[in-house]
């Protein structure tokens, strides 16, 4: 071998390191999470899901956190903290975060997770064209206040008096209040709508709750209402009053029955949008995706502690029922 193919062969030799190095190297996506609270056990099935589409934390994707720990006041700073990073996308859990975000940024991508009644909150222009930085998952449309009326109907026949303790303030949740009005009407049903935002709102409804002895009650899953639940279930059952929940989850702690959105496909469903945006698609042109399948929950152990009898037809609707 002459100088010139020592010289050659070296040159090749210092090279190919680099050559693998380079082709090992790949891009870290950057996410900003924005929520109210600590949300590690709720998040689980979404990491779960994007593992399936190629990213792993810690290897190519990387998640910058930033928790309100329910004080919405710090929401605007912990929103403009997240954009200075200047992720590649936020993901930004319920209402008042995603409109911390979305006045905090008009570039960076944001995906919504769970937002309600995401038009009429003003989050997107439609759900088929979102227009803007803002796409992801939506809640059920509001007009399903008519089938949790219907489930409740249904599995107490006689039921002609409900009580619906909501959070009116709380963004997107005007429309839920609403549309909950018009299906009552629509059945027959006197229906009594009780603010729960604070602590101190959800005591005072259970005090006109216990006056008026409604045949039922209907509870909403935002802000305080769901931070108070267990206070919400003990409540329930100390009054012996029927409860059909808005939230899955709290019927294995006691509650009577939910009928909700399958989180677990809705958290599927906004891996699939996250790494559409990471791939390059617009926010602006991915539709926002609200659920297609349901799930009813009932308790029968809390049924037979209120001294009720679900109806057959009502268990056999039931994807999940606790003995």
């Amino acid at each position: 071998m002459n100088k010139r193919d020592t010289l050659l062969a070296l040159l090749a030799l210092g090279a190919a390191p680099f050559t693998v190095h380079a082709q090992q190297a790949k891009k870290v996506y950057r996410v900003g999470v924005l929520s109210h609270i600590v949300p590690r056990e709720r998040f689980t099935v979404m990491l779960a899901a994007l593992r399936e589409l190629g990213y792993e934390e810690g290897r190519n994707i990387q998640f910058d956190y930033r928790y309100a720990q329910d004080k919405e006041d710090r929401l605007a700073g912990l929103a403009s903290d997240l954009v200075a990073t200047k992720p590649d996308l936020i993901l930004a859990f319920t209402n008042p975060e995603i409109l911390a975000a979305k006045r905090a940024t008009s570039t960076i991508p944001i995906i919504m997770r769970w937002a309600l009644a995401p038009v009429e909150s003003g989050l997107v222009a439609s759900l088929a064209r979102p227009g803007g930085n803002v796409t992801g998952t939506a809640l059920e449309d509001p007009e399903m206040a008519g089938k949790k009326l219907e489930i409740l109907r249904d599995a107490l026949p006689r039921v002609a008096r409900v009580t619906y303790l909501w959070q009116p303030d709380f963004p997107g949740m005007a429309a839920y209040g609403r549309a909950t009005e018009r299906a009552a009407k629509a059945m027959g049903i006197r229906l009594t709508l009780l603010p729960g935002g604070t602590l101190e709102e959800i005591e005072r409804a259970f005090t006109l709750i216990t006056k008026q002895r409604p045949d039922a009650l209907m509870v909403a899953s935002t802000g305080a209402i769901f931070a108070n639940r267990a206070h919400v279930i003990e409540f329930a059952a100390r009054q012996r009053l029927p409860v059909l929940y808005t939230v899955e989850g709290l019927v294995p702690e006691g509650g009577l029955m939910s009928y909700s959105a399958d989180y677990r496909a809705l958290q599927q469903r906004t891996a699939a949008i996250i790494d559409r945006v990471l791939k390059g698609a617009k926010p602006a042109d991915i539709p926002v995706e609200q659920p297609t399948q349901y799930k009813l929950a009932i308790n029968l152990k809390t049924a037979k502690a209120l001294g009720l009898t679900i109806p057959q037809s009502v268990l056999l609707r039931a994807t999940e029922v606790i003995e």
